[in-house]
């Protein structure tokens, strides 16, 4: 492939830029409709179910959607003014057409007036369940703020989704456009030391990312994906492509160096860093399919994205990218910068004496490096799933104002948005009504539930009794209420009655959905972990080389989850990196951390071990091997994983918490895959291993043979280093 394209590069140049011109058309008219910012979970929970029933049986008309909390230092609640300043506001959201209902805090099934009397609560149901038109709403509020003598704040599930939408859009952008890209940049060009190779990969990147967005858009005709997989197909897109780029074009670089023509530096780089780039390319697919598996649309989508680009950057990278360095040739080199722009010799002296360093004394270097990932890795025993609420954001949005305000002038109030326990069966019959009671009376006056609504349907058939729980609905209160509602209330109180209870509500859709992460967790590791193996075992031709990649990885990951829980639940150190506290680390963040942490560490490995087994089979003398392979590998490692780095390093800067955990899990994790596993732990345990680094059983021996670390050469093995399994010759 490497040859055709480099005797032939304007075919491929012109076949590439075909595909990105229809890319172009393709997402200018179909992106607008392929994407979709609803979530859903495919097993259909009991929130899910209870949340259906509600909507075939009761119209709804007296929930509380949002709260408008109106105070006044200067006016008492009863003055004229004040109820004047009211009935404005009430017009004001009346007039958007957003709403069903606008409640008056004045009537007397209402009278919603704070306890000092320098506040009211206007509360309001929104005429499309959707949330549609809650933006209207929020400008009038916000108009409605700038009066003078008056506070005006809004707070309600509708606000708060829109709130996480718009700062959502904000971070992805800000992290990955205006301090990813131009943060990478800078990497390549101190990686490279010339302005044309550090551009090439930033093109590779930048074209995989179009092509792929343009592909996605068509998928979305047909199902659904989130628009989070745009934000995903960008932070993969610069992180492969870069990568991808990087090992070939360095490869490249270290061939002419050597004295090949240019055609034969091209031929010899695809016969082994374009091999390296192929296999690493599908173990980070195999990783990423076990996101596949969750029955959560968004991680779906986010893995669907993650895969396409992935592939999409191996073609560019196998295709595109030997043929630019057929037209370019040592112009590659053009535009050098001073100091950093000298050539560099295919061993690095740094890491040739590192290593060094670590092989002598692998049995020390070993246990150092094992115990510090293992203390990392410790708090992860306390770990927590969950889901952000309202006071993870920042005070200047609109719901996290509005809760401040609805503590203030009605403490202990609770959530707008209740525990809906749904009960279908003979709702007529004495026993059924004789459960409800005992349900309403075992939480009256109990701190943790507010005042009790009940409702019959129109059919009978179905029965609704709402309670609030108190607090937000995503904090411990919440969750511990909703958890006693389930487990101790509602059997104690329907036990007997032939009924089915059902539990809806934002807080049990929380927490549904981290159960089913959960449970999906195990699953998706056995998955990866097992594919990876194979894998692996196919590409080296050894089991214990296999085995110890699944574990040195493990460690890398299990280190990052034991940092998120001590930085983020914990606290410490979150102040001054400016993350925030919180109670759990969002339900989604560790099983996706684990499958873009692993694809991309493999990536890691795969290049780092080709070069390995290419200087073994040549040599056959494994310690020789490692100390080339990390001396030939870690400048180009050690500035993929910075680039990397600095892409996620944009999202952890952002303002919401779940990308806050999200970039600081990938950027802590490649750091210490990229240095402390790749560089100490992997040359220190094959350093101990030996020969059995090779071993690969008898009854393995059917395996073809695929040569990833490039051409074998004759070699024969040292004598004081016999391999199990010899080298391809």
């Amino acid at each position: 492939m490497a040859r055709a394209a480099a005797l032939r590069p304007w075919r491929i140049v012109g076949a590439w830029g075909l595909i990105l011109i229809a890319s172009l058309v393709v997402i200018a008219t179909l992106s607008g409709s392929a994407f979709s910012s609803d979530g859903s979970l495919t097993t259909n929970p009991d929130s899910a179910r209870a949340g259906q029933l509600i909507a075939d049986n009761f119209d709804q008309g007296d929930r509380i959607d949002e709260a408008v909390i109106i105070h006044s230092t200067e006016f008492a609640a009863g003055t004229a003014r004040f109820k004047a300043f009211v009935a404005d506001v009430r017009a004001s959201i009346e007039s958007t057409g957003a709403t069903r209902t606008v409640r008056d805090p004045y009537s007397p099934d209402q009278m919603a007036i704070s306890e000092d009397g320098r506040a009211v609560a206007v509360t309001l149901v929104l005429a499309h369940d959707s949330g549609a038109g809650i933006a209207e709403v929020l400008d009038e509020v916000a108009n409605a703020d700038a009066a003078a003598g008056f506070d005006v704040d809004i707070t309600g599930s509708n606000t708060l989704d829109h709130d996480f939408s718009e700062l959502s859009e904000s971070d992805l952008t800000n992290g990955e456009l205006k301090f990813g890209l131009p943060a990478a940049m800078i990497v390549l060009l101190l990686v490279f030391g010339a302005f044309v190779a550090a551009f090439i990969p930033m093109s590779i990147a930048i074209g995989s990312i179009i092509v792929t967005v343009a592909i996605s858009s068509v998928l979305g005709q047909f199902t659904s994906l989130s628009f989070f997989i745009v934000n995903m197909i960008t932070a993969m897109g610069l992180a492969l492509g870069i990568d991808y780029s990087l090992f070939v074009l360095s490869r490249y670089r270290e061939e002419r160096q050597a004295g090949r023509d240019k055609i034969d530096a091209i031929v010899a780089t695809g016969g082994t860093s374009g091999k390296a780039v192929l296999f690493s390319g599908s173990s980070f697919v195999v990783a990423l399919l076990g996101l596949l598996l969750v029955p959560d649309t968004i991680l779906r989508s986010l893995s669907l994205g993650a895969i396409i680009v992935g592939l999409v950057t191996m073609a560019a990278a196998l295709t595109l990218l030997p043929a630019l360095l057929s037209l370019l040739g040592d112009r590659v080199n053009a535009l050098r910068l001073p100091l950093v722009g000298r050539d560099h010799p295919a061993e690095s002296p740094f890491w040739t004496k590192a290593v060094g360093v670590v092989v002598r004394r692998p049995a020390v270097a070993l246990t150092l490096g094992v115990l510090i990932l293992l203390a990392a890795a410790y708090p992860v025993l306390g770990l927590r799933t969950g889901t952000s609420g309202v006071e993870s954001l920042p005070d200047s949005t609109h719901s996290k104002a509005g809760a401040i305000a609805l503590e203030r002038s009605f403490p202990g109030t609770a959530t707008t948005d209740p525990a809906q326990v749904v009960i279908t069966g003979d709702i007529a019959s004495d026993a059924v009504s004789d459960a409800m009671s005992r349900l309403e009376a075992s939480v009256a006056d109990d701190r943790d539930f507010g005042p009790v609504e009940q409702q019959i349907s129109a059919s009978g058939q179905v029965a609704l009794v709402s309670i609030p729980l108190v607090g937000n609905p995503d904090n411990e209160q919440a969750r511990r209420g909703l958890e006693r509602l389930r487990t101790e209330l509602i059997p104690q109180s329907f036990d007997g009655t032939n009924t089915t209870v059902l539990v809806g509500g934002a807080t049990a859709s929380n927490v549904d959905y981290s159960d089913v992460i959960n449970d999906w967790m195990p699953i998706v590791l056995a998955f990866v972990l097992g594919l990876s193996f194979l894998l692996l075992t196919l590409v080296f031709r050894s089991v214990v080389l296999s085995a110890s990649a699944v574990v040195f990885n493990l460690l890398s990951v299990g280190a990052a989850y034991g940092l998120l829980v001590l930085v983020f639940q914990h606290g410490i150190g979150a102040d001054l990196l400016g993350f925030q506290q919180v109670e759990r680390v969002e339900a989604w963040v560790p099983i996706f951390l684990f499958s873009v942490l692993f694809a991309l560490s493999m990536d890691y490995h795969v290049f780092l071990l080709s070069r390995i087994r290419e200087r073994y089979a040549q040599t056959g003398e494994t310690v020789g091997a490692i100390v080339h392979g990390i001396a030939a590998t870690g400048r180009i490692i050690t500035g993929a994983a910075l680039i990397i780095v600095v892409v996620f390093a944009g999202f952890a800067a952002g303002q919401l918490v779940m990308f806050q955990q999200m970039g600081f899990g990938v950027a802590v994790a490649l750091l210490v895959d990229a240095t402390l596993i790749r560089m100490v732990v992997v040359p220190a345990a094959m350093t101990l291993l030996g020969r059995w680094n090779w071993y690969l059983p008898s009854w393995l021996s059917w395996m073809p043979e695929l040569h990833v670390e490039g051409d074998p050469e004759p070699s024969s093995p040292t004598s004081g280093d016999v391999e199990l399994a010899p080298a391809p010759v």
